[in-house]
This record gives C-alpha cells, structure tokens and sequence, in this order.
C-alpha cells in the first residue's frame, strides 16, 4: 500500500513528465512557462543594454550634396603597403578622404608583393565611395633580379648594419620597384598622374582645389612637400653613375633643368639635396618616357640598389631634376604633411586658409637639414 508521499512524488512526476513533453511539442507553451519568462514576471523582460539600440534616423544630418567639378585629371593615389599595415593606411587614407577626396572622388589602386586579404580589401572599401583596386606586384618588379651578386650585396648590407647606416639592411626590393616599376604596374596603365600616400602620414590642411589638375593644366612633372638631404653612406656611387649616364646621353638633358638643385658646382658633385617621396604628386607618363626610362635601366644595371641603398627618393629626385624644366616642379606648399619624423606645416595666410590644424612653429622647411632654400634659389 502506497503511502500518501509516495503518491505526491508519483503525481508530481507525471505533472513534471505532462510539462516537459508539452514544452518540446508546443513552442508557445514552452515559451510562457520558461523559467527566464517566469523570471521576467518578477524582474522585467531582458533588454541589451541602451547604447546597442540604434539611434532614429532622426538625430542624423546626412551630408550635404556636394558639387564635383565638372572636370576631372586622369589620376588615382598609389598606395604600397602590406596586410599588416591596414591600421596605419587607414589612418591615411580617412585623412585623404575628409580632407581631400571626399569631394573630388579619386580613385585609389593599392599595390602588395602579396594578395591582399579579404579583411583588409573590406576595411579599405569602407572608407570611401569611390573605386578602389588591389594588384600583386610581379615577381620580376619586385625580387632581387638572378644576375646581382648575392655574396657582394650581403657583405654590402652587413657593413651597412654594422656601421648603423640607417635601414642598412632593408628596403632593397621597395626602392627598386618605386624607382623604375610601379608605374609599369597594369592597374597604373590607364592613368596619367599619381599621389602617393604611405601608412601613417598626417595631412594637416583642407585641399579645396585639385592638385592634379594643377598638374595637368601648367605642365607640372613632379610635385613635393618636403625636400632633405640624403645619407652619403647609401649611395656613395650613384652619382658618379648618373654623370656617366649624362655623358653618354647629353641629349636626354632638359635645357632650364635645376641641376642648381642637386649641385653647387655645375654637377661635379652631387650636394645629397632630394625631395621626400613618401609624399609625391607625379606624372606618370614622365617616368615612362625615353629619359627616364632609359636612366632607370642604367642605374639597375650597376646594381647600386643592391650593392649600396639607393633609394626612389634620390632617383626620382635627379630624374626629375635633370629631364625636365625646373618650373615643371611643383612645392605643394598649402598641403600641410608630417611623414615621421619631419613635417611641412602651411604658414600665415595660407594656414588660415587651409584650416591647418599642425603648429606653424613646427616647419622643417627652413632647417638645417632641409634643401627647401635650395630650390627657392634656382628661381632666383
């Protein structure tokens, strides 16, 4: 005989058994005897917290419609990085966009010795409306080519290291490549000036007018913000390699060139003065053209961006200063940038009305090192 226990404990088991099969079989009841729903009866329905829940719409001033000119250059910015510096090309790159490109609408190619990801493609796209492309540089435009001498480029770079030249033993394939390669590029085929834009870099100042078409309209090849000296210990041959190239190719000379610029002896020697290009606004059809081209091909023939550190900087630097006139190179003296360590801040009116946010007191374009008062006087 049962006691009356027994017979709870049976009840409650077959109430328990009843409650379960009903909660698999029907959602709604499932729903309303859930233990969080019971719960919230005493405490109140779960809510994510308030800062998750979107803002109405009505809180938002969308921008307003901008006025694109009713012309346009041929040009894109030109961006070299890797996957690992999609956090400081997109500092960049926000940059250019809210004080640039948001109204004029550039495009932008970016170029990487490997695919780029699908994180950093999508983080990059986010950023602007206008097109962007992602190319892989070609195994020949970027590798040390066979016919350089590995062991005497190796001894090249531990001296280097050894001596503390700076970045003495890196950058060999980059400096190649920006001298006489990216604009062989095929997503590069189809423009005619370029921007370039590094990780990391600030733009101080609103550019209200467009700078490529500066270019285009005067005539300009090449333009800067920052010009220095180059280290002597990365390139203690390159310039006897450029007279001899002279030399053999007299013709190639523009006549109103600024070898004022590079020189203080009419080219006997090689003064180190370059323009930074970290930050260079050019035209591309300049580094394709016959001088160039053929200087380019002379100079990796002697294999100075291997054996020494020749960098794009000084290259495109006497390039420019040596084959074309000195007024078709453009100080871009409204674009207030900092690449670190060095920055060129906009002064007086031209700050003001540029909205430049940078210290005027902070200008390297009239230090010690700078060659800024160098190219002031070949106008002079």
């Amino acid at each position: 005989m049962m006691t009356p226990m027994r017979y709870i404990l049976l009840v409650l088991g077959v109430i328990i058994s009843i409650h379960y099969i009903l909660s698999f079989t029907h959602e709604e009841y499932g729903k309303a005897t859930s233990i969080s729903n019971i719960a919230e009866q005493w405490t109140g329905p779960k809510s994510n917290p308030p800062y998750k829940t979107p803002l109405p719409d009505e809180y938002y001033k969308p921008d307003s419609p901008m006025d694109l000119q009713d012309r346009k250059a041929n040009a894109s910015f030109v961006m070299l990085v890797r996957n690992s510096d999609l956090s400081g090309i997109m500092s960049s790159m926000k940059q250019i966009e809210d004080r640039f490109n948001r109204k004029f609408q550039y495009p932008y190619v970016f170029l990487n010795d490997e695919p780029f990801t699908q994180n950093f493609k999508d983080h990059i796209q986010a950023l602007t409306n206008t097109t962007v492309e992602f190319g892989v540089i070609p195994s020949d435009h970027w590798h040390q080519p066979s016919w350089v001498d590995e062991d005497r480029a190796s001894k090249s770079r531990d001296d280097m290291v050894r001596n503390n030249v700076i970045y003495g033993g890196a950058y060999r394939n980059m400096c190649r490549f920006n001298s006489g390669f990216f604009y062989r590029h095929e997503l590069l085929q189809k423009y005619r000036y370029y921007w370039r834009v590094e990780p990391d870099i600030k733009l101080f100042c609103d550019v209200d007018y467009d700078p490529f078409l500066v270019m285009q309209d005067q005539n300009k090849v090449y333009g800067f913000t920052i010009s220095l000296y180059e280290y002597q210990a990365t390139i203690p041959t390159l310039w006897n390699v450029v007279k001899s190239f002279i030399n053999a190719n007299p013709d190639f000379v523009a006549p109103g060139n600024a070898m004022e610029f590079l020189s203080d002896d009419g080219g006997e020697s090689y003064n180190l003065c370059h323009f930074w290009s970290n930050f260079e606004i050019a035209d591309l059809d300049f580094w394709r053209g016959e001088a160039y081209s053929k200087f380019f091909e002379y100079l990796d023939e002697q294999g100075g961006f291997y054996y020494e550190r020749w960098g794009d900087a000084p290259v495109h630097s006497i390039g420019a200063a040596l084959f074309a006139k000195k007024e078709q190179i453009h100080f871009f003296n409204d674009i207030g940038y900092r690449h670190e360590p060095f920055q060129h801040c906009p002064q007086g009116d031209v700050h003001a009305k540029g909205k430049c946010w940078c210290d005027p007191g902070q200008n390297f374009d009239y230090e010690w090192y700078s060659c800024l008062n160098r190219y002031d006087k070949i106008f002079s």
